[in-house]
C-alpha cells in the first residue's frame, strides 16, 4: 500500500528534545538565533496569503512570541498593518530585538485583557506558547486561546498550535487552527493523540536548523 503523505510527514517528525538540541547547535555553530527567528517570521509570511486582511498577533513571552514580533516586522515591510495582541510583559532576547524593531516600524501595539475581542480580525496568528509547553495553559494565556478559538478569525499557529504538547499530542486547552506552520521539523505531537482534530493544514519550514 502507498503511504500517505501525513504517514511519510510522521516518519519524518522529530522530539522536541532532539528539535531543542538541534536547534542550539545551529545556533551555537552555524546561524545565528535572531538569523533563524527571522527566516521563521518568512516562512509563516510565505505560507499565507495577508494582504487586504486585518491582522491580529498573540504573542506570548518567550521565541514563539519572537517570531510573531518578526512576522509583524516583515508584514510591515511589505505594506501589511498588523497589530500586537501581546499576552505577557515579558520577552526572550531575541523576541525584544524584533519587537523593539516592529515598534520602530510603527506597528500597533496592544496588551491581551478580559475584554479583547478577537471577531473583529480576518486573521489570528497564534504566537502564545512553544513547543516546549507542557500542560494546560493558565490565566491570560488560557484566556487568549479561549478568544482566538470563538474568534471566527482564519487561525494560523506559528510552529505548533498553543497548548498542545509536541510529543504526546495531548492537549487539555489548545488552539484550533486552520493553518499550523511547523518550523524546521514536523513534531511527533503533530500527528498524534488531540493534534488531527486541532490542526487544519500543516505545512513544514525548512529554515537551516541541521538536525543532530
Amino acid at each position: 500500500m502507498k503511504p500517505t503523505a501525513n504517514c511519510i510527514e510522521f516518519t519524518s517528525a522529530i522530539s522536541v528534545a532532539k528539535m531543542r538540541e538541534s536547534d542550539a547547535y545551529t545556533i551555537a555553530n552555524l546561524v545565528p538565533s535572531k538569523t533563524l527567528m527571522y527566516r521563521a517570521a518568512m516562512g509563516i509570511y510565505n505560507a499565507a496569503k495577508w494582504r487586504g486582511k486585518t491582522i491580529a498577533i498573540i504573542t506570548g513571552s518567550g521565541n514563539n512570541g519572537g517570531d510573531g514580533y518578526a512576522l509583524a516586522c516583515i508584514l510591515a515591510d511589505n505594506g501589511i498593518p498588523a497589530t500586537l495582541v501581546r499576552v505577557s510583559e515579558k520577552f526572550s532576547e531575541d523576541g525584544k530585538h524584533y519587537y523593539d524593531m516592529a515598534m520602530q516600524k510603527g506597528v500597533t501595539d496592544g496588551r491581551f485583557t478580559g475584554e479583547t475581542d478577537l471577531s473583529a480580525y480576518d486573521i489570528v496568528v497564534d504566537c502564545i506558547l512553544g513547543t516546549g509547553f507542557r500542560g494546560e495553559p493558565r490565566g491570560t494565556a488560557a484566556d487568549a486561546i479561549r478568544a482566538i478559538n470563538t474568534s471566527g478569525a482564519y487561525v494560523i499557529c506559528a510552529d505548533i498550535n498553543s497548548g498542545l504538547d509536541g510529543d504526546t499530542g495531548e492537549a487539555v486547552l489548545a488552539v484550533k487552527s486552520d493553518l499550523t506552520v511547523s518550523i524546521g521539523y514536523y513534531k511527533r505531537g503533530m500527528f498524534l493523540a488531540d493534534a488531527p482534530a486541532l490542526i487544519g493544514d500543516l505545512v513544514n519550514v525548512d529554515i537551516g536548523i541541521v538536525l543532530v
